[in-house]
């Protein structure tokens, strides 16, 4: 180990903060484009339902993207690879801010999804291996706090510029922070060599192993309540609690405060007890969503709701962890699938909360469709605990990094 490498891995601290960083942009235009869909949907002369198309390509890139990218890239050094990937993101959202039309708005939205995943997986696997083992959920939720800390300050900072320098700058600005992120990690991350043995074969073996497999059917099912609700929650809040408009970021900025608090505590938590620690968040966000309907009628009962909800967003942070556990040789693949499970669920959510809506149970039944989703994750969890008591050999305890 040469000299420069062991100073900068001595400083976990800064290396977190370069990879929250890049957490940070990628929150920010995930988020922030739902905000910016009139502005760019009159920009582009097309209407606001086809425009929200351009959401639905960027979540297909990232499904897309995740595996894929993480099976190509196998032979490279996780540096160089979170280099390549920051890069690529950068590009693809300063093009998708000079877009010209909506068919090539759609292809840079897919273009900008495909680093996603699986910048996420690497920066995960990269900060478990700058801590001991019993801090890796930890570390991990430093990376994660990027993507959490975009919800409260991100997202408004791009919504302003879109409302008032144009749409253009709702994404331009995440290209510029893209581009800082570049910086910080070539500075800040340590020069690290492949994984000995390391093939597209081997990370393809992970699909192999069925505790990987229940491990992203958690987050994708589980995960899908949460977001039936905050799809869906700016027109309860204006139609149901009867709030101006103008307060509806002010609650947003609270889902995000808890989404930040949830990530921070469950990491502890997981620490201690990983497993324990999931199954205590799936049944906490059964009980929030649970509630959420009878909390809608009033602004600051819906508002403490809306702050629990966020809270089992945690949920994330702790299945990456688990992943490390399972996935055995093949880290990369598993640890970026954690972000296509992700965007399963942000798809399946809002799919049937709209139809529960859709056949006139009005828009709170989105509380009770989370409440559906968070306790099936909840099922799949119990099955993955009863095989881990079967077979406990398998589930290893090192961190694979």
């Amino acid at each position: 180990m040469t000299e420069t490498m062991t100073q900068r891995t001595t400083r976990p601290g800064l290396v977190l903060f370069a990879l929250a960083m890049g957490g940070f942009a990628i929150g920010t235009t995930e988020f922030a484009v739902m905000s910016l869909v009139p502005y760019f949907a009159e920009g582009l002369g097309i209407d606001e339902p086809t425009a929200g198309h351009v959401i639905s390509a960027y979540a297909l890139g990232v499904v897309v993207g995740a595996p894929i990218i993480a099976v190509l890239a196998a032979r490279l050094s996780r540096r160089t690879l979170l280099l390549g990937l920051m890069v690529l993101f950068a590009v693809a959202n300063v093009l998708s801010a000079l877009a010209p039309s909506y068919g090539w708005m759609l292809a840079f939205r897919f273009l900008s999804g495909l680093p996603h995943g699986a910048y996420f997986g690497v920066a995960a696997l990269v900060a478990a291996s700058l801590v001991p083992a019993n801090r890796r959920t930890q570390a991990v939720s430093r990376v994660m706090l990027g993507l959490t800390v975009a919800t409260v300050i991100g997202v408004p900072l791009a919504n302003w510029m879109g409302q008032a320098l144009g749409w253009r700058w709702g994404f331009g600005v995440v290209g510029v922070l893209a581009a800082i992120t570049v910086a910080l990690v070539w500075a800040l991350a340590p020069k690290d060599r492949p994984q000995p043995g390391a093939s597209p074969l081997r990370e393809l073996g992970a699909l192999k192993r069925p505790q990987v497999w229940l491990t992203l059917g958690v987050g994708a099912i589980g995960f899908g309540g949460m977001f039936a609700v905050y799809t869906y929650l700016a027109n309860t809040l204006m139609a149901v609690t009867g709030v101006s408009p103008e307060i509806v970021p002010l609650v947003l900025c609270v889902f995000g405060l808890g989404l930040t608090a949830g990530n921070l505590i469950a990491a502890w938590a997981a620490d201690r007890a990983l497993m324990p620690t999931a199954g205590g968040l799936l049944l906490w966000s059964a009980a929030s969503l649970a509630l959420f309907p009878f909390a809608a009628g009033n602004v600051w009962a819906v508002t403490l709701t809306v702050f629990l909800i966020g809270c089992g967003g945690g949920l994330g942070t702790v299945l990456q962890t688990r992943l490390m556990d399972v996935a055995e040789d093949a880290q990369t693949l598993a640890a970026a699938l954690n972000h296509s499970a992700f965007n399963t669920a942000n798809a399946l959510g809002p799919w049937l909360g709209g139809m529960s809506i859709a056949a006139g149970h009005g828009w709170t039944s989105t509380g009770w469709v989370g409440c559906a989703l968070a306790l099936g994750g909840f099922a799949i969890w119990a099955v993955s605990v009863l095989a881990d008591r079967q077979r406990p050999e398998a589930v290893l305890s090192s961190p694979g990094a």
